[in-house]
């Protein structure tokens, strides 16, 4: 007797569904094992004694949750007993000498990113004064004025902006003086 395409085709679909029931059988096992609070024994294959228990790896969720540890090496063996760094650092493998150049390449990070705070609060400084300057000037006169700010000279601002020159210095006078009064506050 000889199989058929369709024949094979069924005889899979049954192998199919009896693994799907075997799977949702010990699905079912282990989440009733969970339920009462009883971990089931996990063996070793070859030798059939139980595998060590390991401790559940925590979910995304939680470690987003945790506050980020600096030197975790250093708080755990804290927690053991030791009290100086040094000892904390030998006794988990770091020595101190890491330690020490990870806490100046951090301090250098430190110092990088203070210097970028610092270059934009002066950008943003600038912007806010253009802002304030646009807007404590006529309309007529706020192109003058940010050009003014940019530090155009009262000739080019004449030009461009189609206003007398003495219009254009008098701009350029209020620009420095709001500038000036404003590094000064």
């Amino acid at each position: 007797m000889s199989l058929g395409l369709r024949e094979a085709v069924v005889l899979l679909i049954v192998l199919i569904a009896a693994y799907m029931l075997f799977v949702l059988l010990r699905m079912r096992r282990l989440g009733a094992a969970r339920g009462d609070g009883e971990i089931p024994v996990l063996q070793d294959r070859e030798s059939g004694t139980p595998a060590p228990q390991t401790t559940p790896e925590p979910t995304l969720d939680e470690l987003l949750r945790q506050a980020p540890d600096p030197l975790p090496a250093v708080r755990r063996e804290r927690a053991r007993g030791r009290d100086t760094p040094g000892e904390a650092a030998a006794g988990s493998g770091v020595s101190r000498h890491e330690l020490e150049r990870e806490v100046d390449s951090l301090r250098r990070e430190l110092a990088s990113v203070r210097s970028e705070i610092q270059e934009l609060r002066h950008d943003l400084t600038q912007e806010v004064l253009q802002l304030r300057a646009s807007q404590t000037v006529s309309p007529l006169y706020s192109d003058a004025m940010q050009m003014a700010m940019g530090g155009y000279s009262a000739q080019m601002i004449a030009e461009r902006c189609g206003i007398a020159r003495a219009e254009a210095e008098m701009v350029v006078g209020l620009a420095r003086s709001q500038q000036g009064g404003a590094t000064h506050a």
